[in-house]
């Protein structure tokens, strides 16, 4: 029996986030700019995207460009908003035939007009999909997302829309950026490192945690089907005992 076969058997997680680290290495590894490796992270994507929407996972959300990310070199940081641009347009179609529909999660005012003018028109091309919700992170950093949710909480307490007893993590979650999801249930981490980078930090509260040594641009359909086995090895207790889960 297959990994694909053997997974199958258990239930999948709902939502699958990714933290896709290592496109700078796997450039370096072979002689090349960091930007050969972004190139190559992008087939990453594209394949993974269509191994979970196949899958039947719920919801995917992919960290691809974080508040900190801005302050890498112009250069970097001009060339990953082009990649962004023409892989958009590249596979729009393909959203649209897989029936995913894209969430775009983050600070998005900070983003280059003509990236944002091609964000929101595969946005709105999608919007109506019943598949797999595919939340894409840009310019997001989740400090920055629960100072904004404090932010929006404290005005409609102060314009007399919410009362402060009422204060829940319902609340909590309908002003966050990922409002009406799931929370997330399996975290992957490509590339060895082992941290969570400002990322999801109040939806991972008790996702299962998968690191891999695995480099981003190598990443495969098999990898994630090993951290979803993995994931399905595990007992989920949220706070229980073993006994009470059993």
């Amino acid at each position: 029996m297959n990994l694909e076969e053997t997974i199958k058997k258990f239930p999948y997680p709902k939502h699958i986030a990714i933290i896709m680290d290592g496109n700078g290495r796997w450039a370096k590894n072979r002689g090349k700019l960091r930007i050969f490796g972004h190139e190559n992270g992008t087939k990453s994507v594209k394949n993974i995207v269509e191994s979970c929407s196949n899958l039947g996972i719920q919801c995917l959300t992919l960290y691809a460009f974080s508040t900190e990310n801005w302050n890498r070199p112009k250069l970097e940081v001009k060339t990953l908003m082009s990649l962004l641009i023409s892989s958009l347009k590249r596979e729009s179609d393909k959203l649209q035939k897989n029936n995913i529909r894209l969430n775009p999660i983050g600070n998005l005012n900070l983003l280059p007009l003509k990236v944002s003018k091609e964000l929101f028109q595969v946005v709105e091309t999608t919007k109506s999909n019943s598949g797999m919700v595919l939340n894409l992170a840009l310019s997001y950093g989740s400090r920055d997302e629960i100072i904004n949710c404090v932010k929006e909480i404290g005005e409609k307490i102060k314009n007399n829309l919410i009362s402060f007893e009422k204060i829940d993590e319902t609340v909590i979650n309908q002003h966050l950026y990922t409002q009406n999801l799931p929370d997330v249930d399996l975290l992957i981490r490509t590339s060895g490192e082992q941290r969570v980078s400002n990322f999801l930090l109040w939806q991972i509260a008790y996702a299962e945690l998968y690191f891999t040594k695995v480099l981003w641009p190598d990443f495969t359909e098999q990898d994630l089907y090993k951290a979803i086995d993995n994931y399905q090895k595990r007992e989920r207790r949220f706070g229980k005992t073993s006994e009470q889960v059993g």
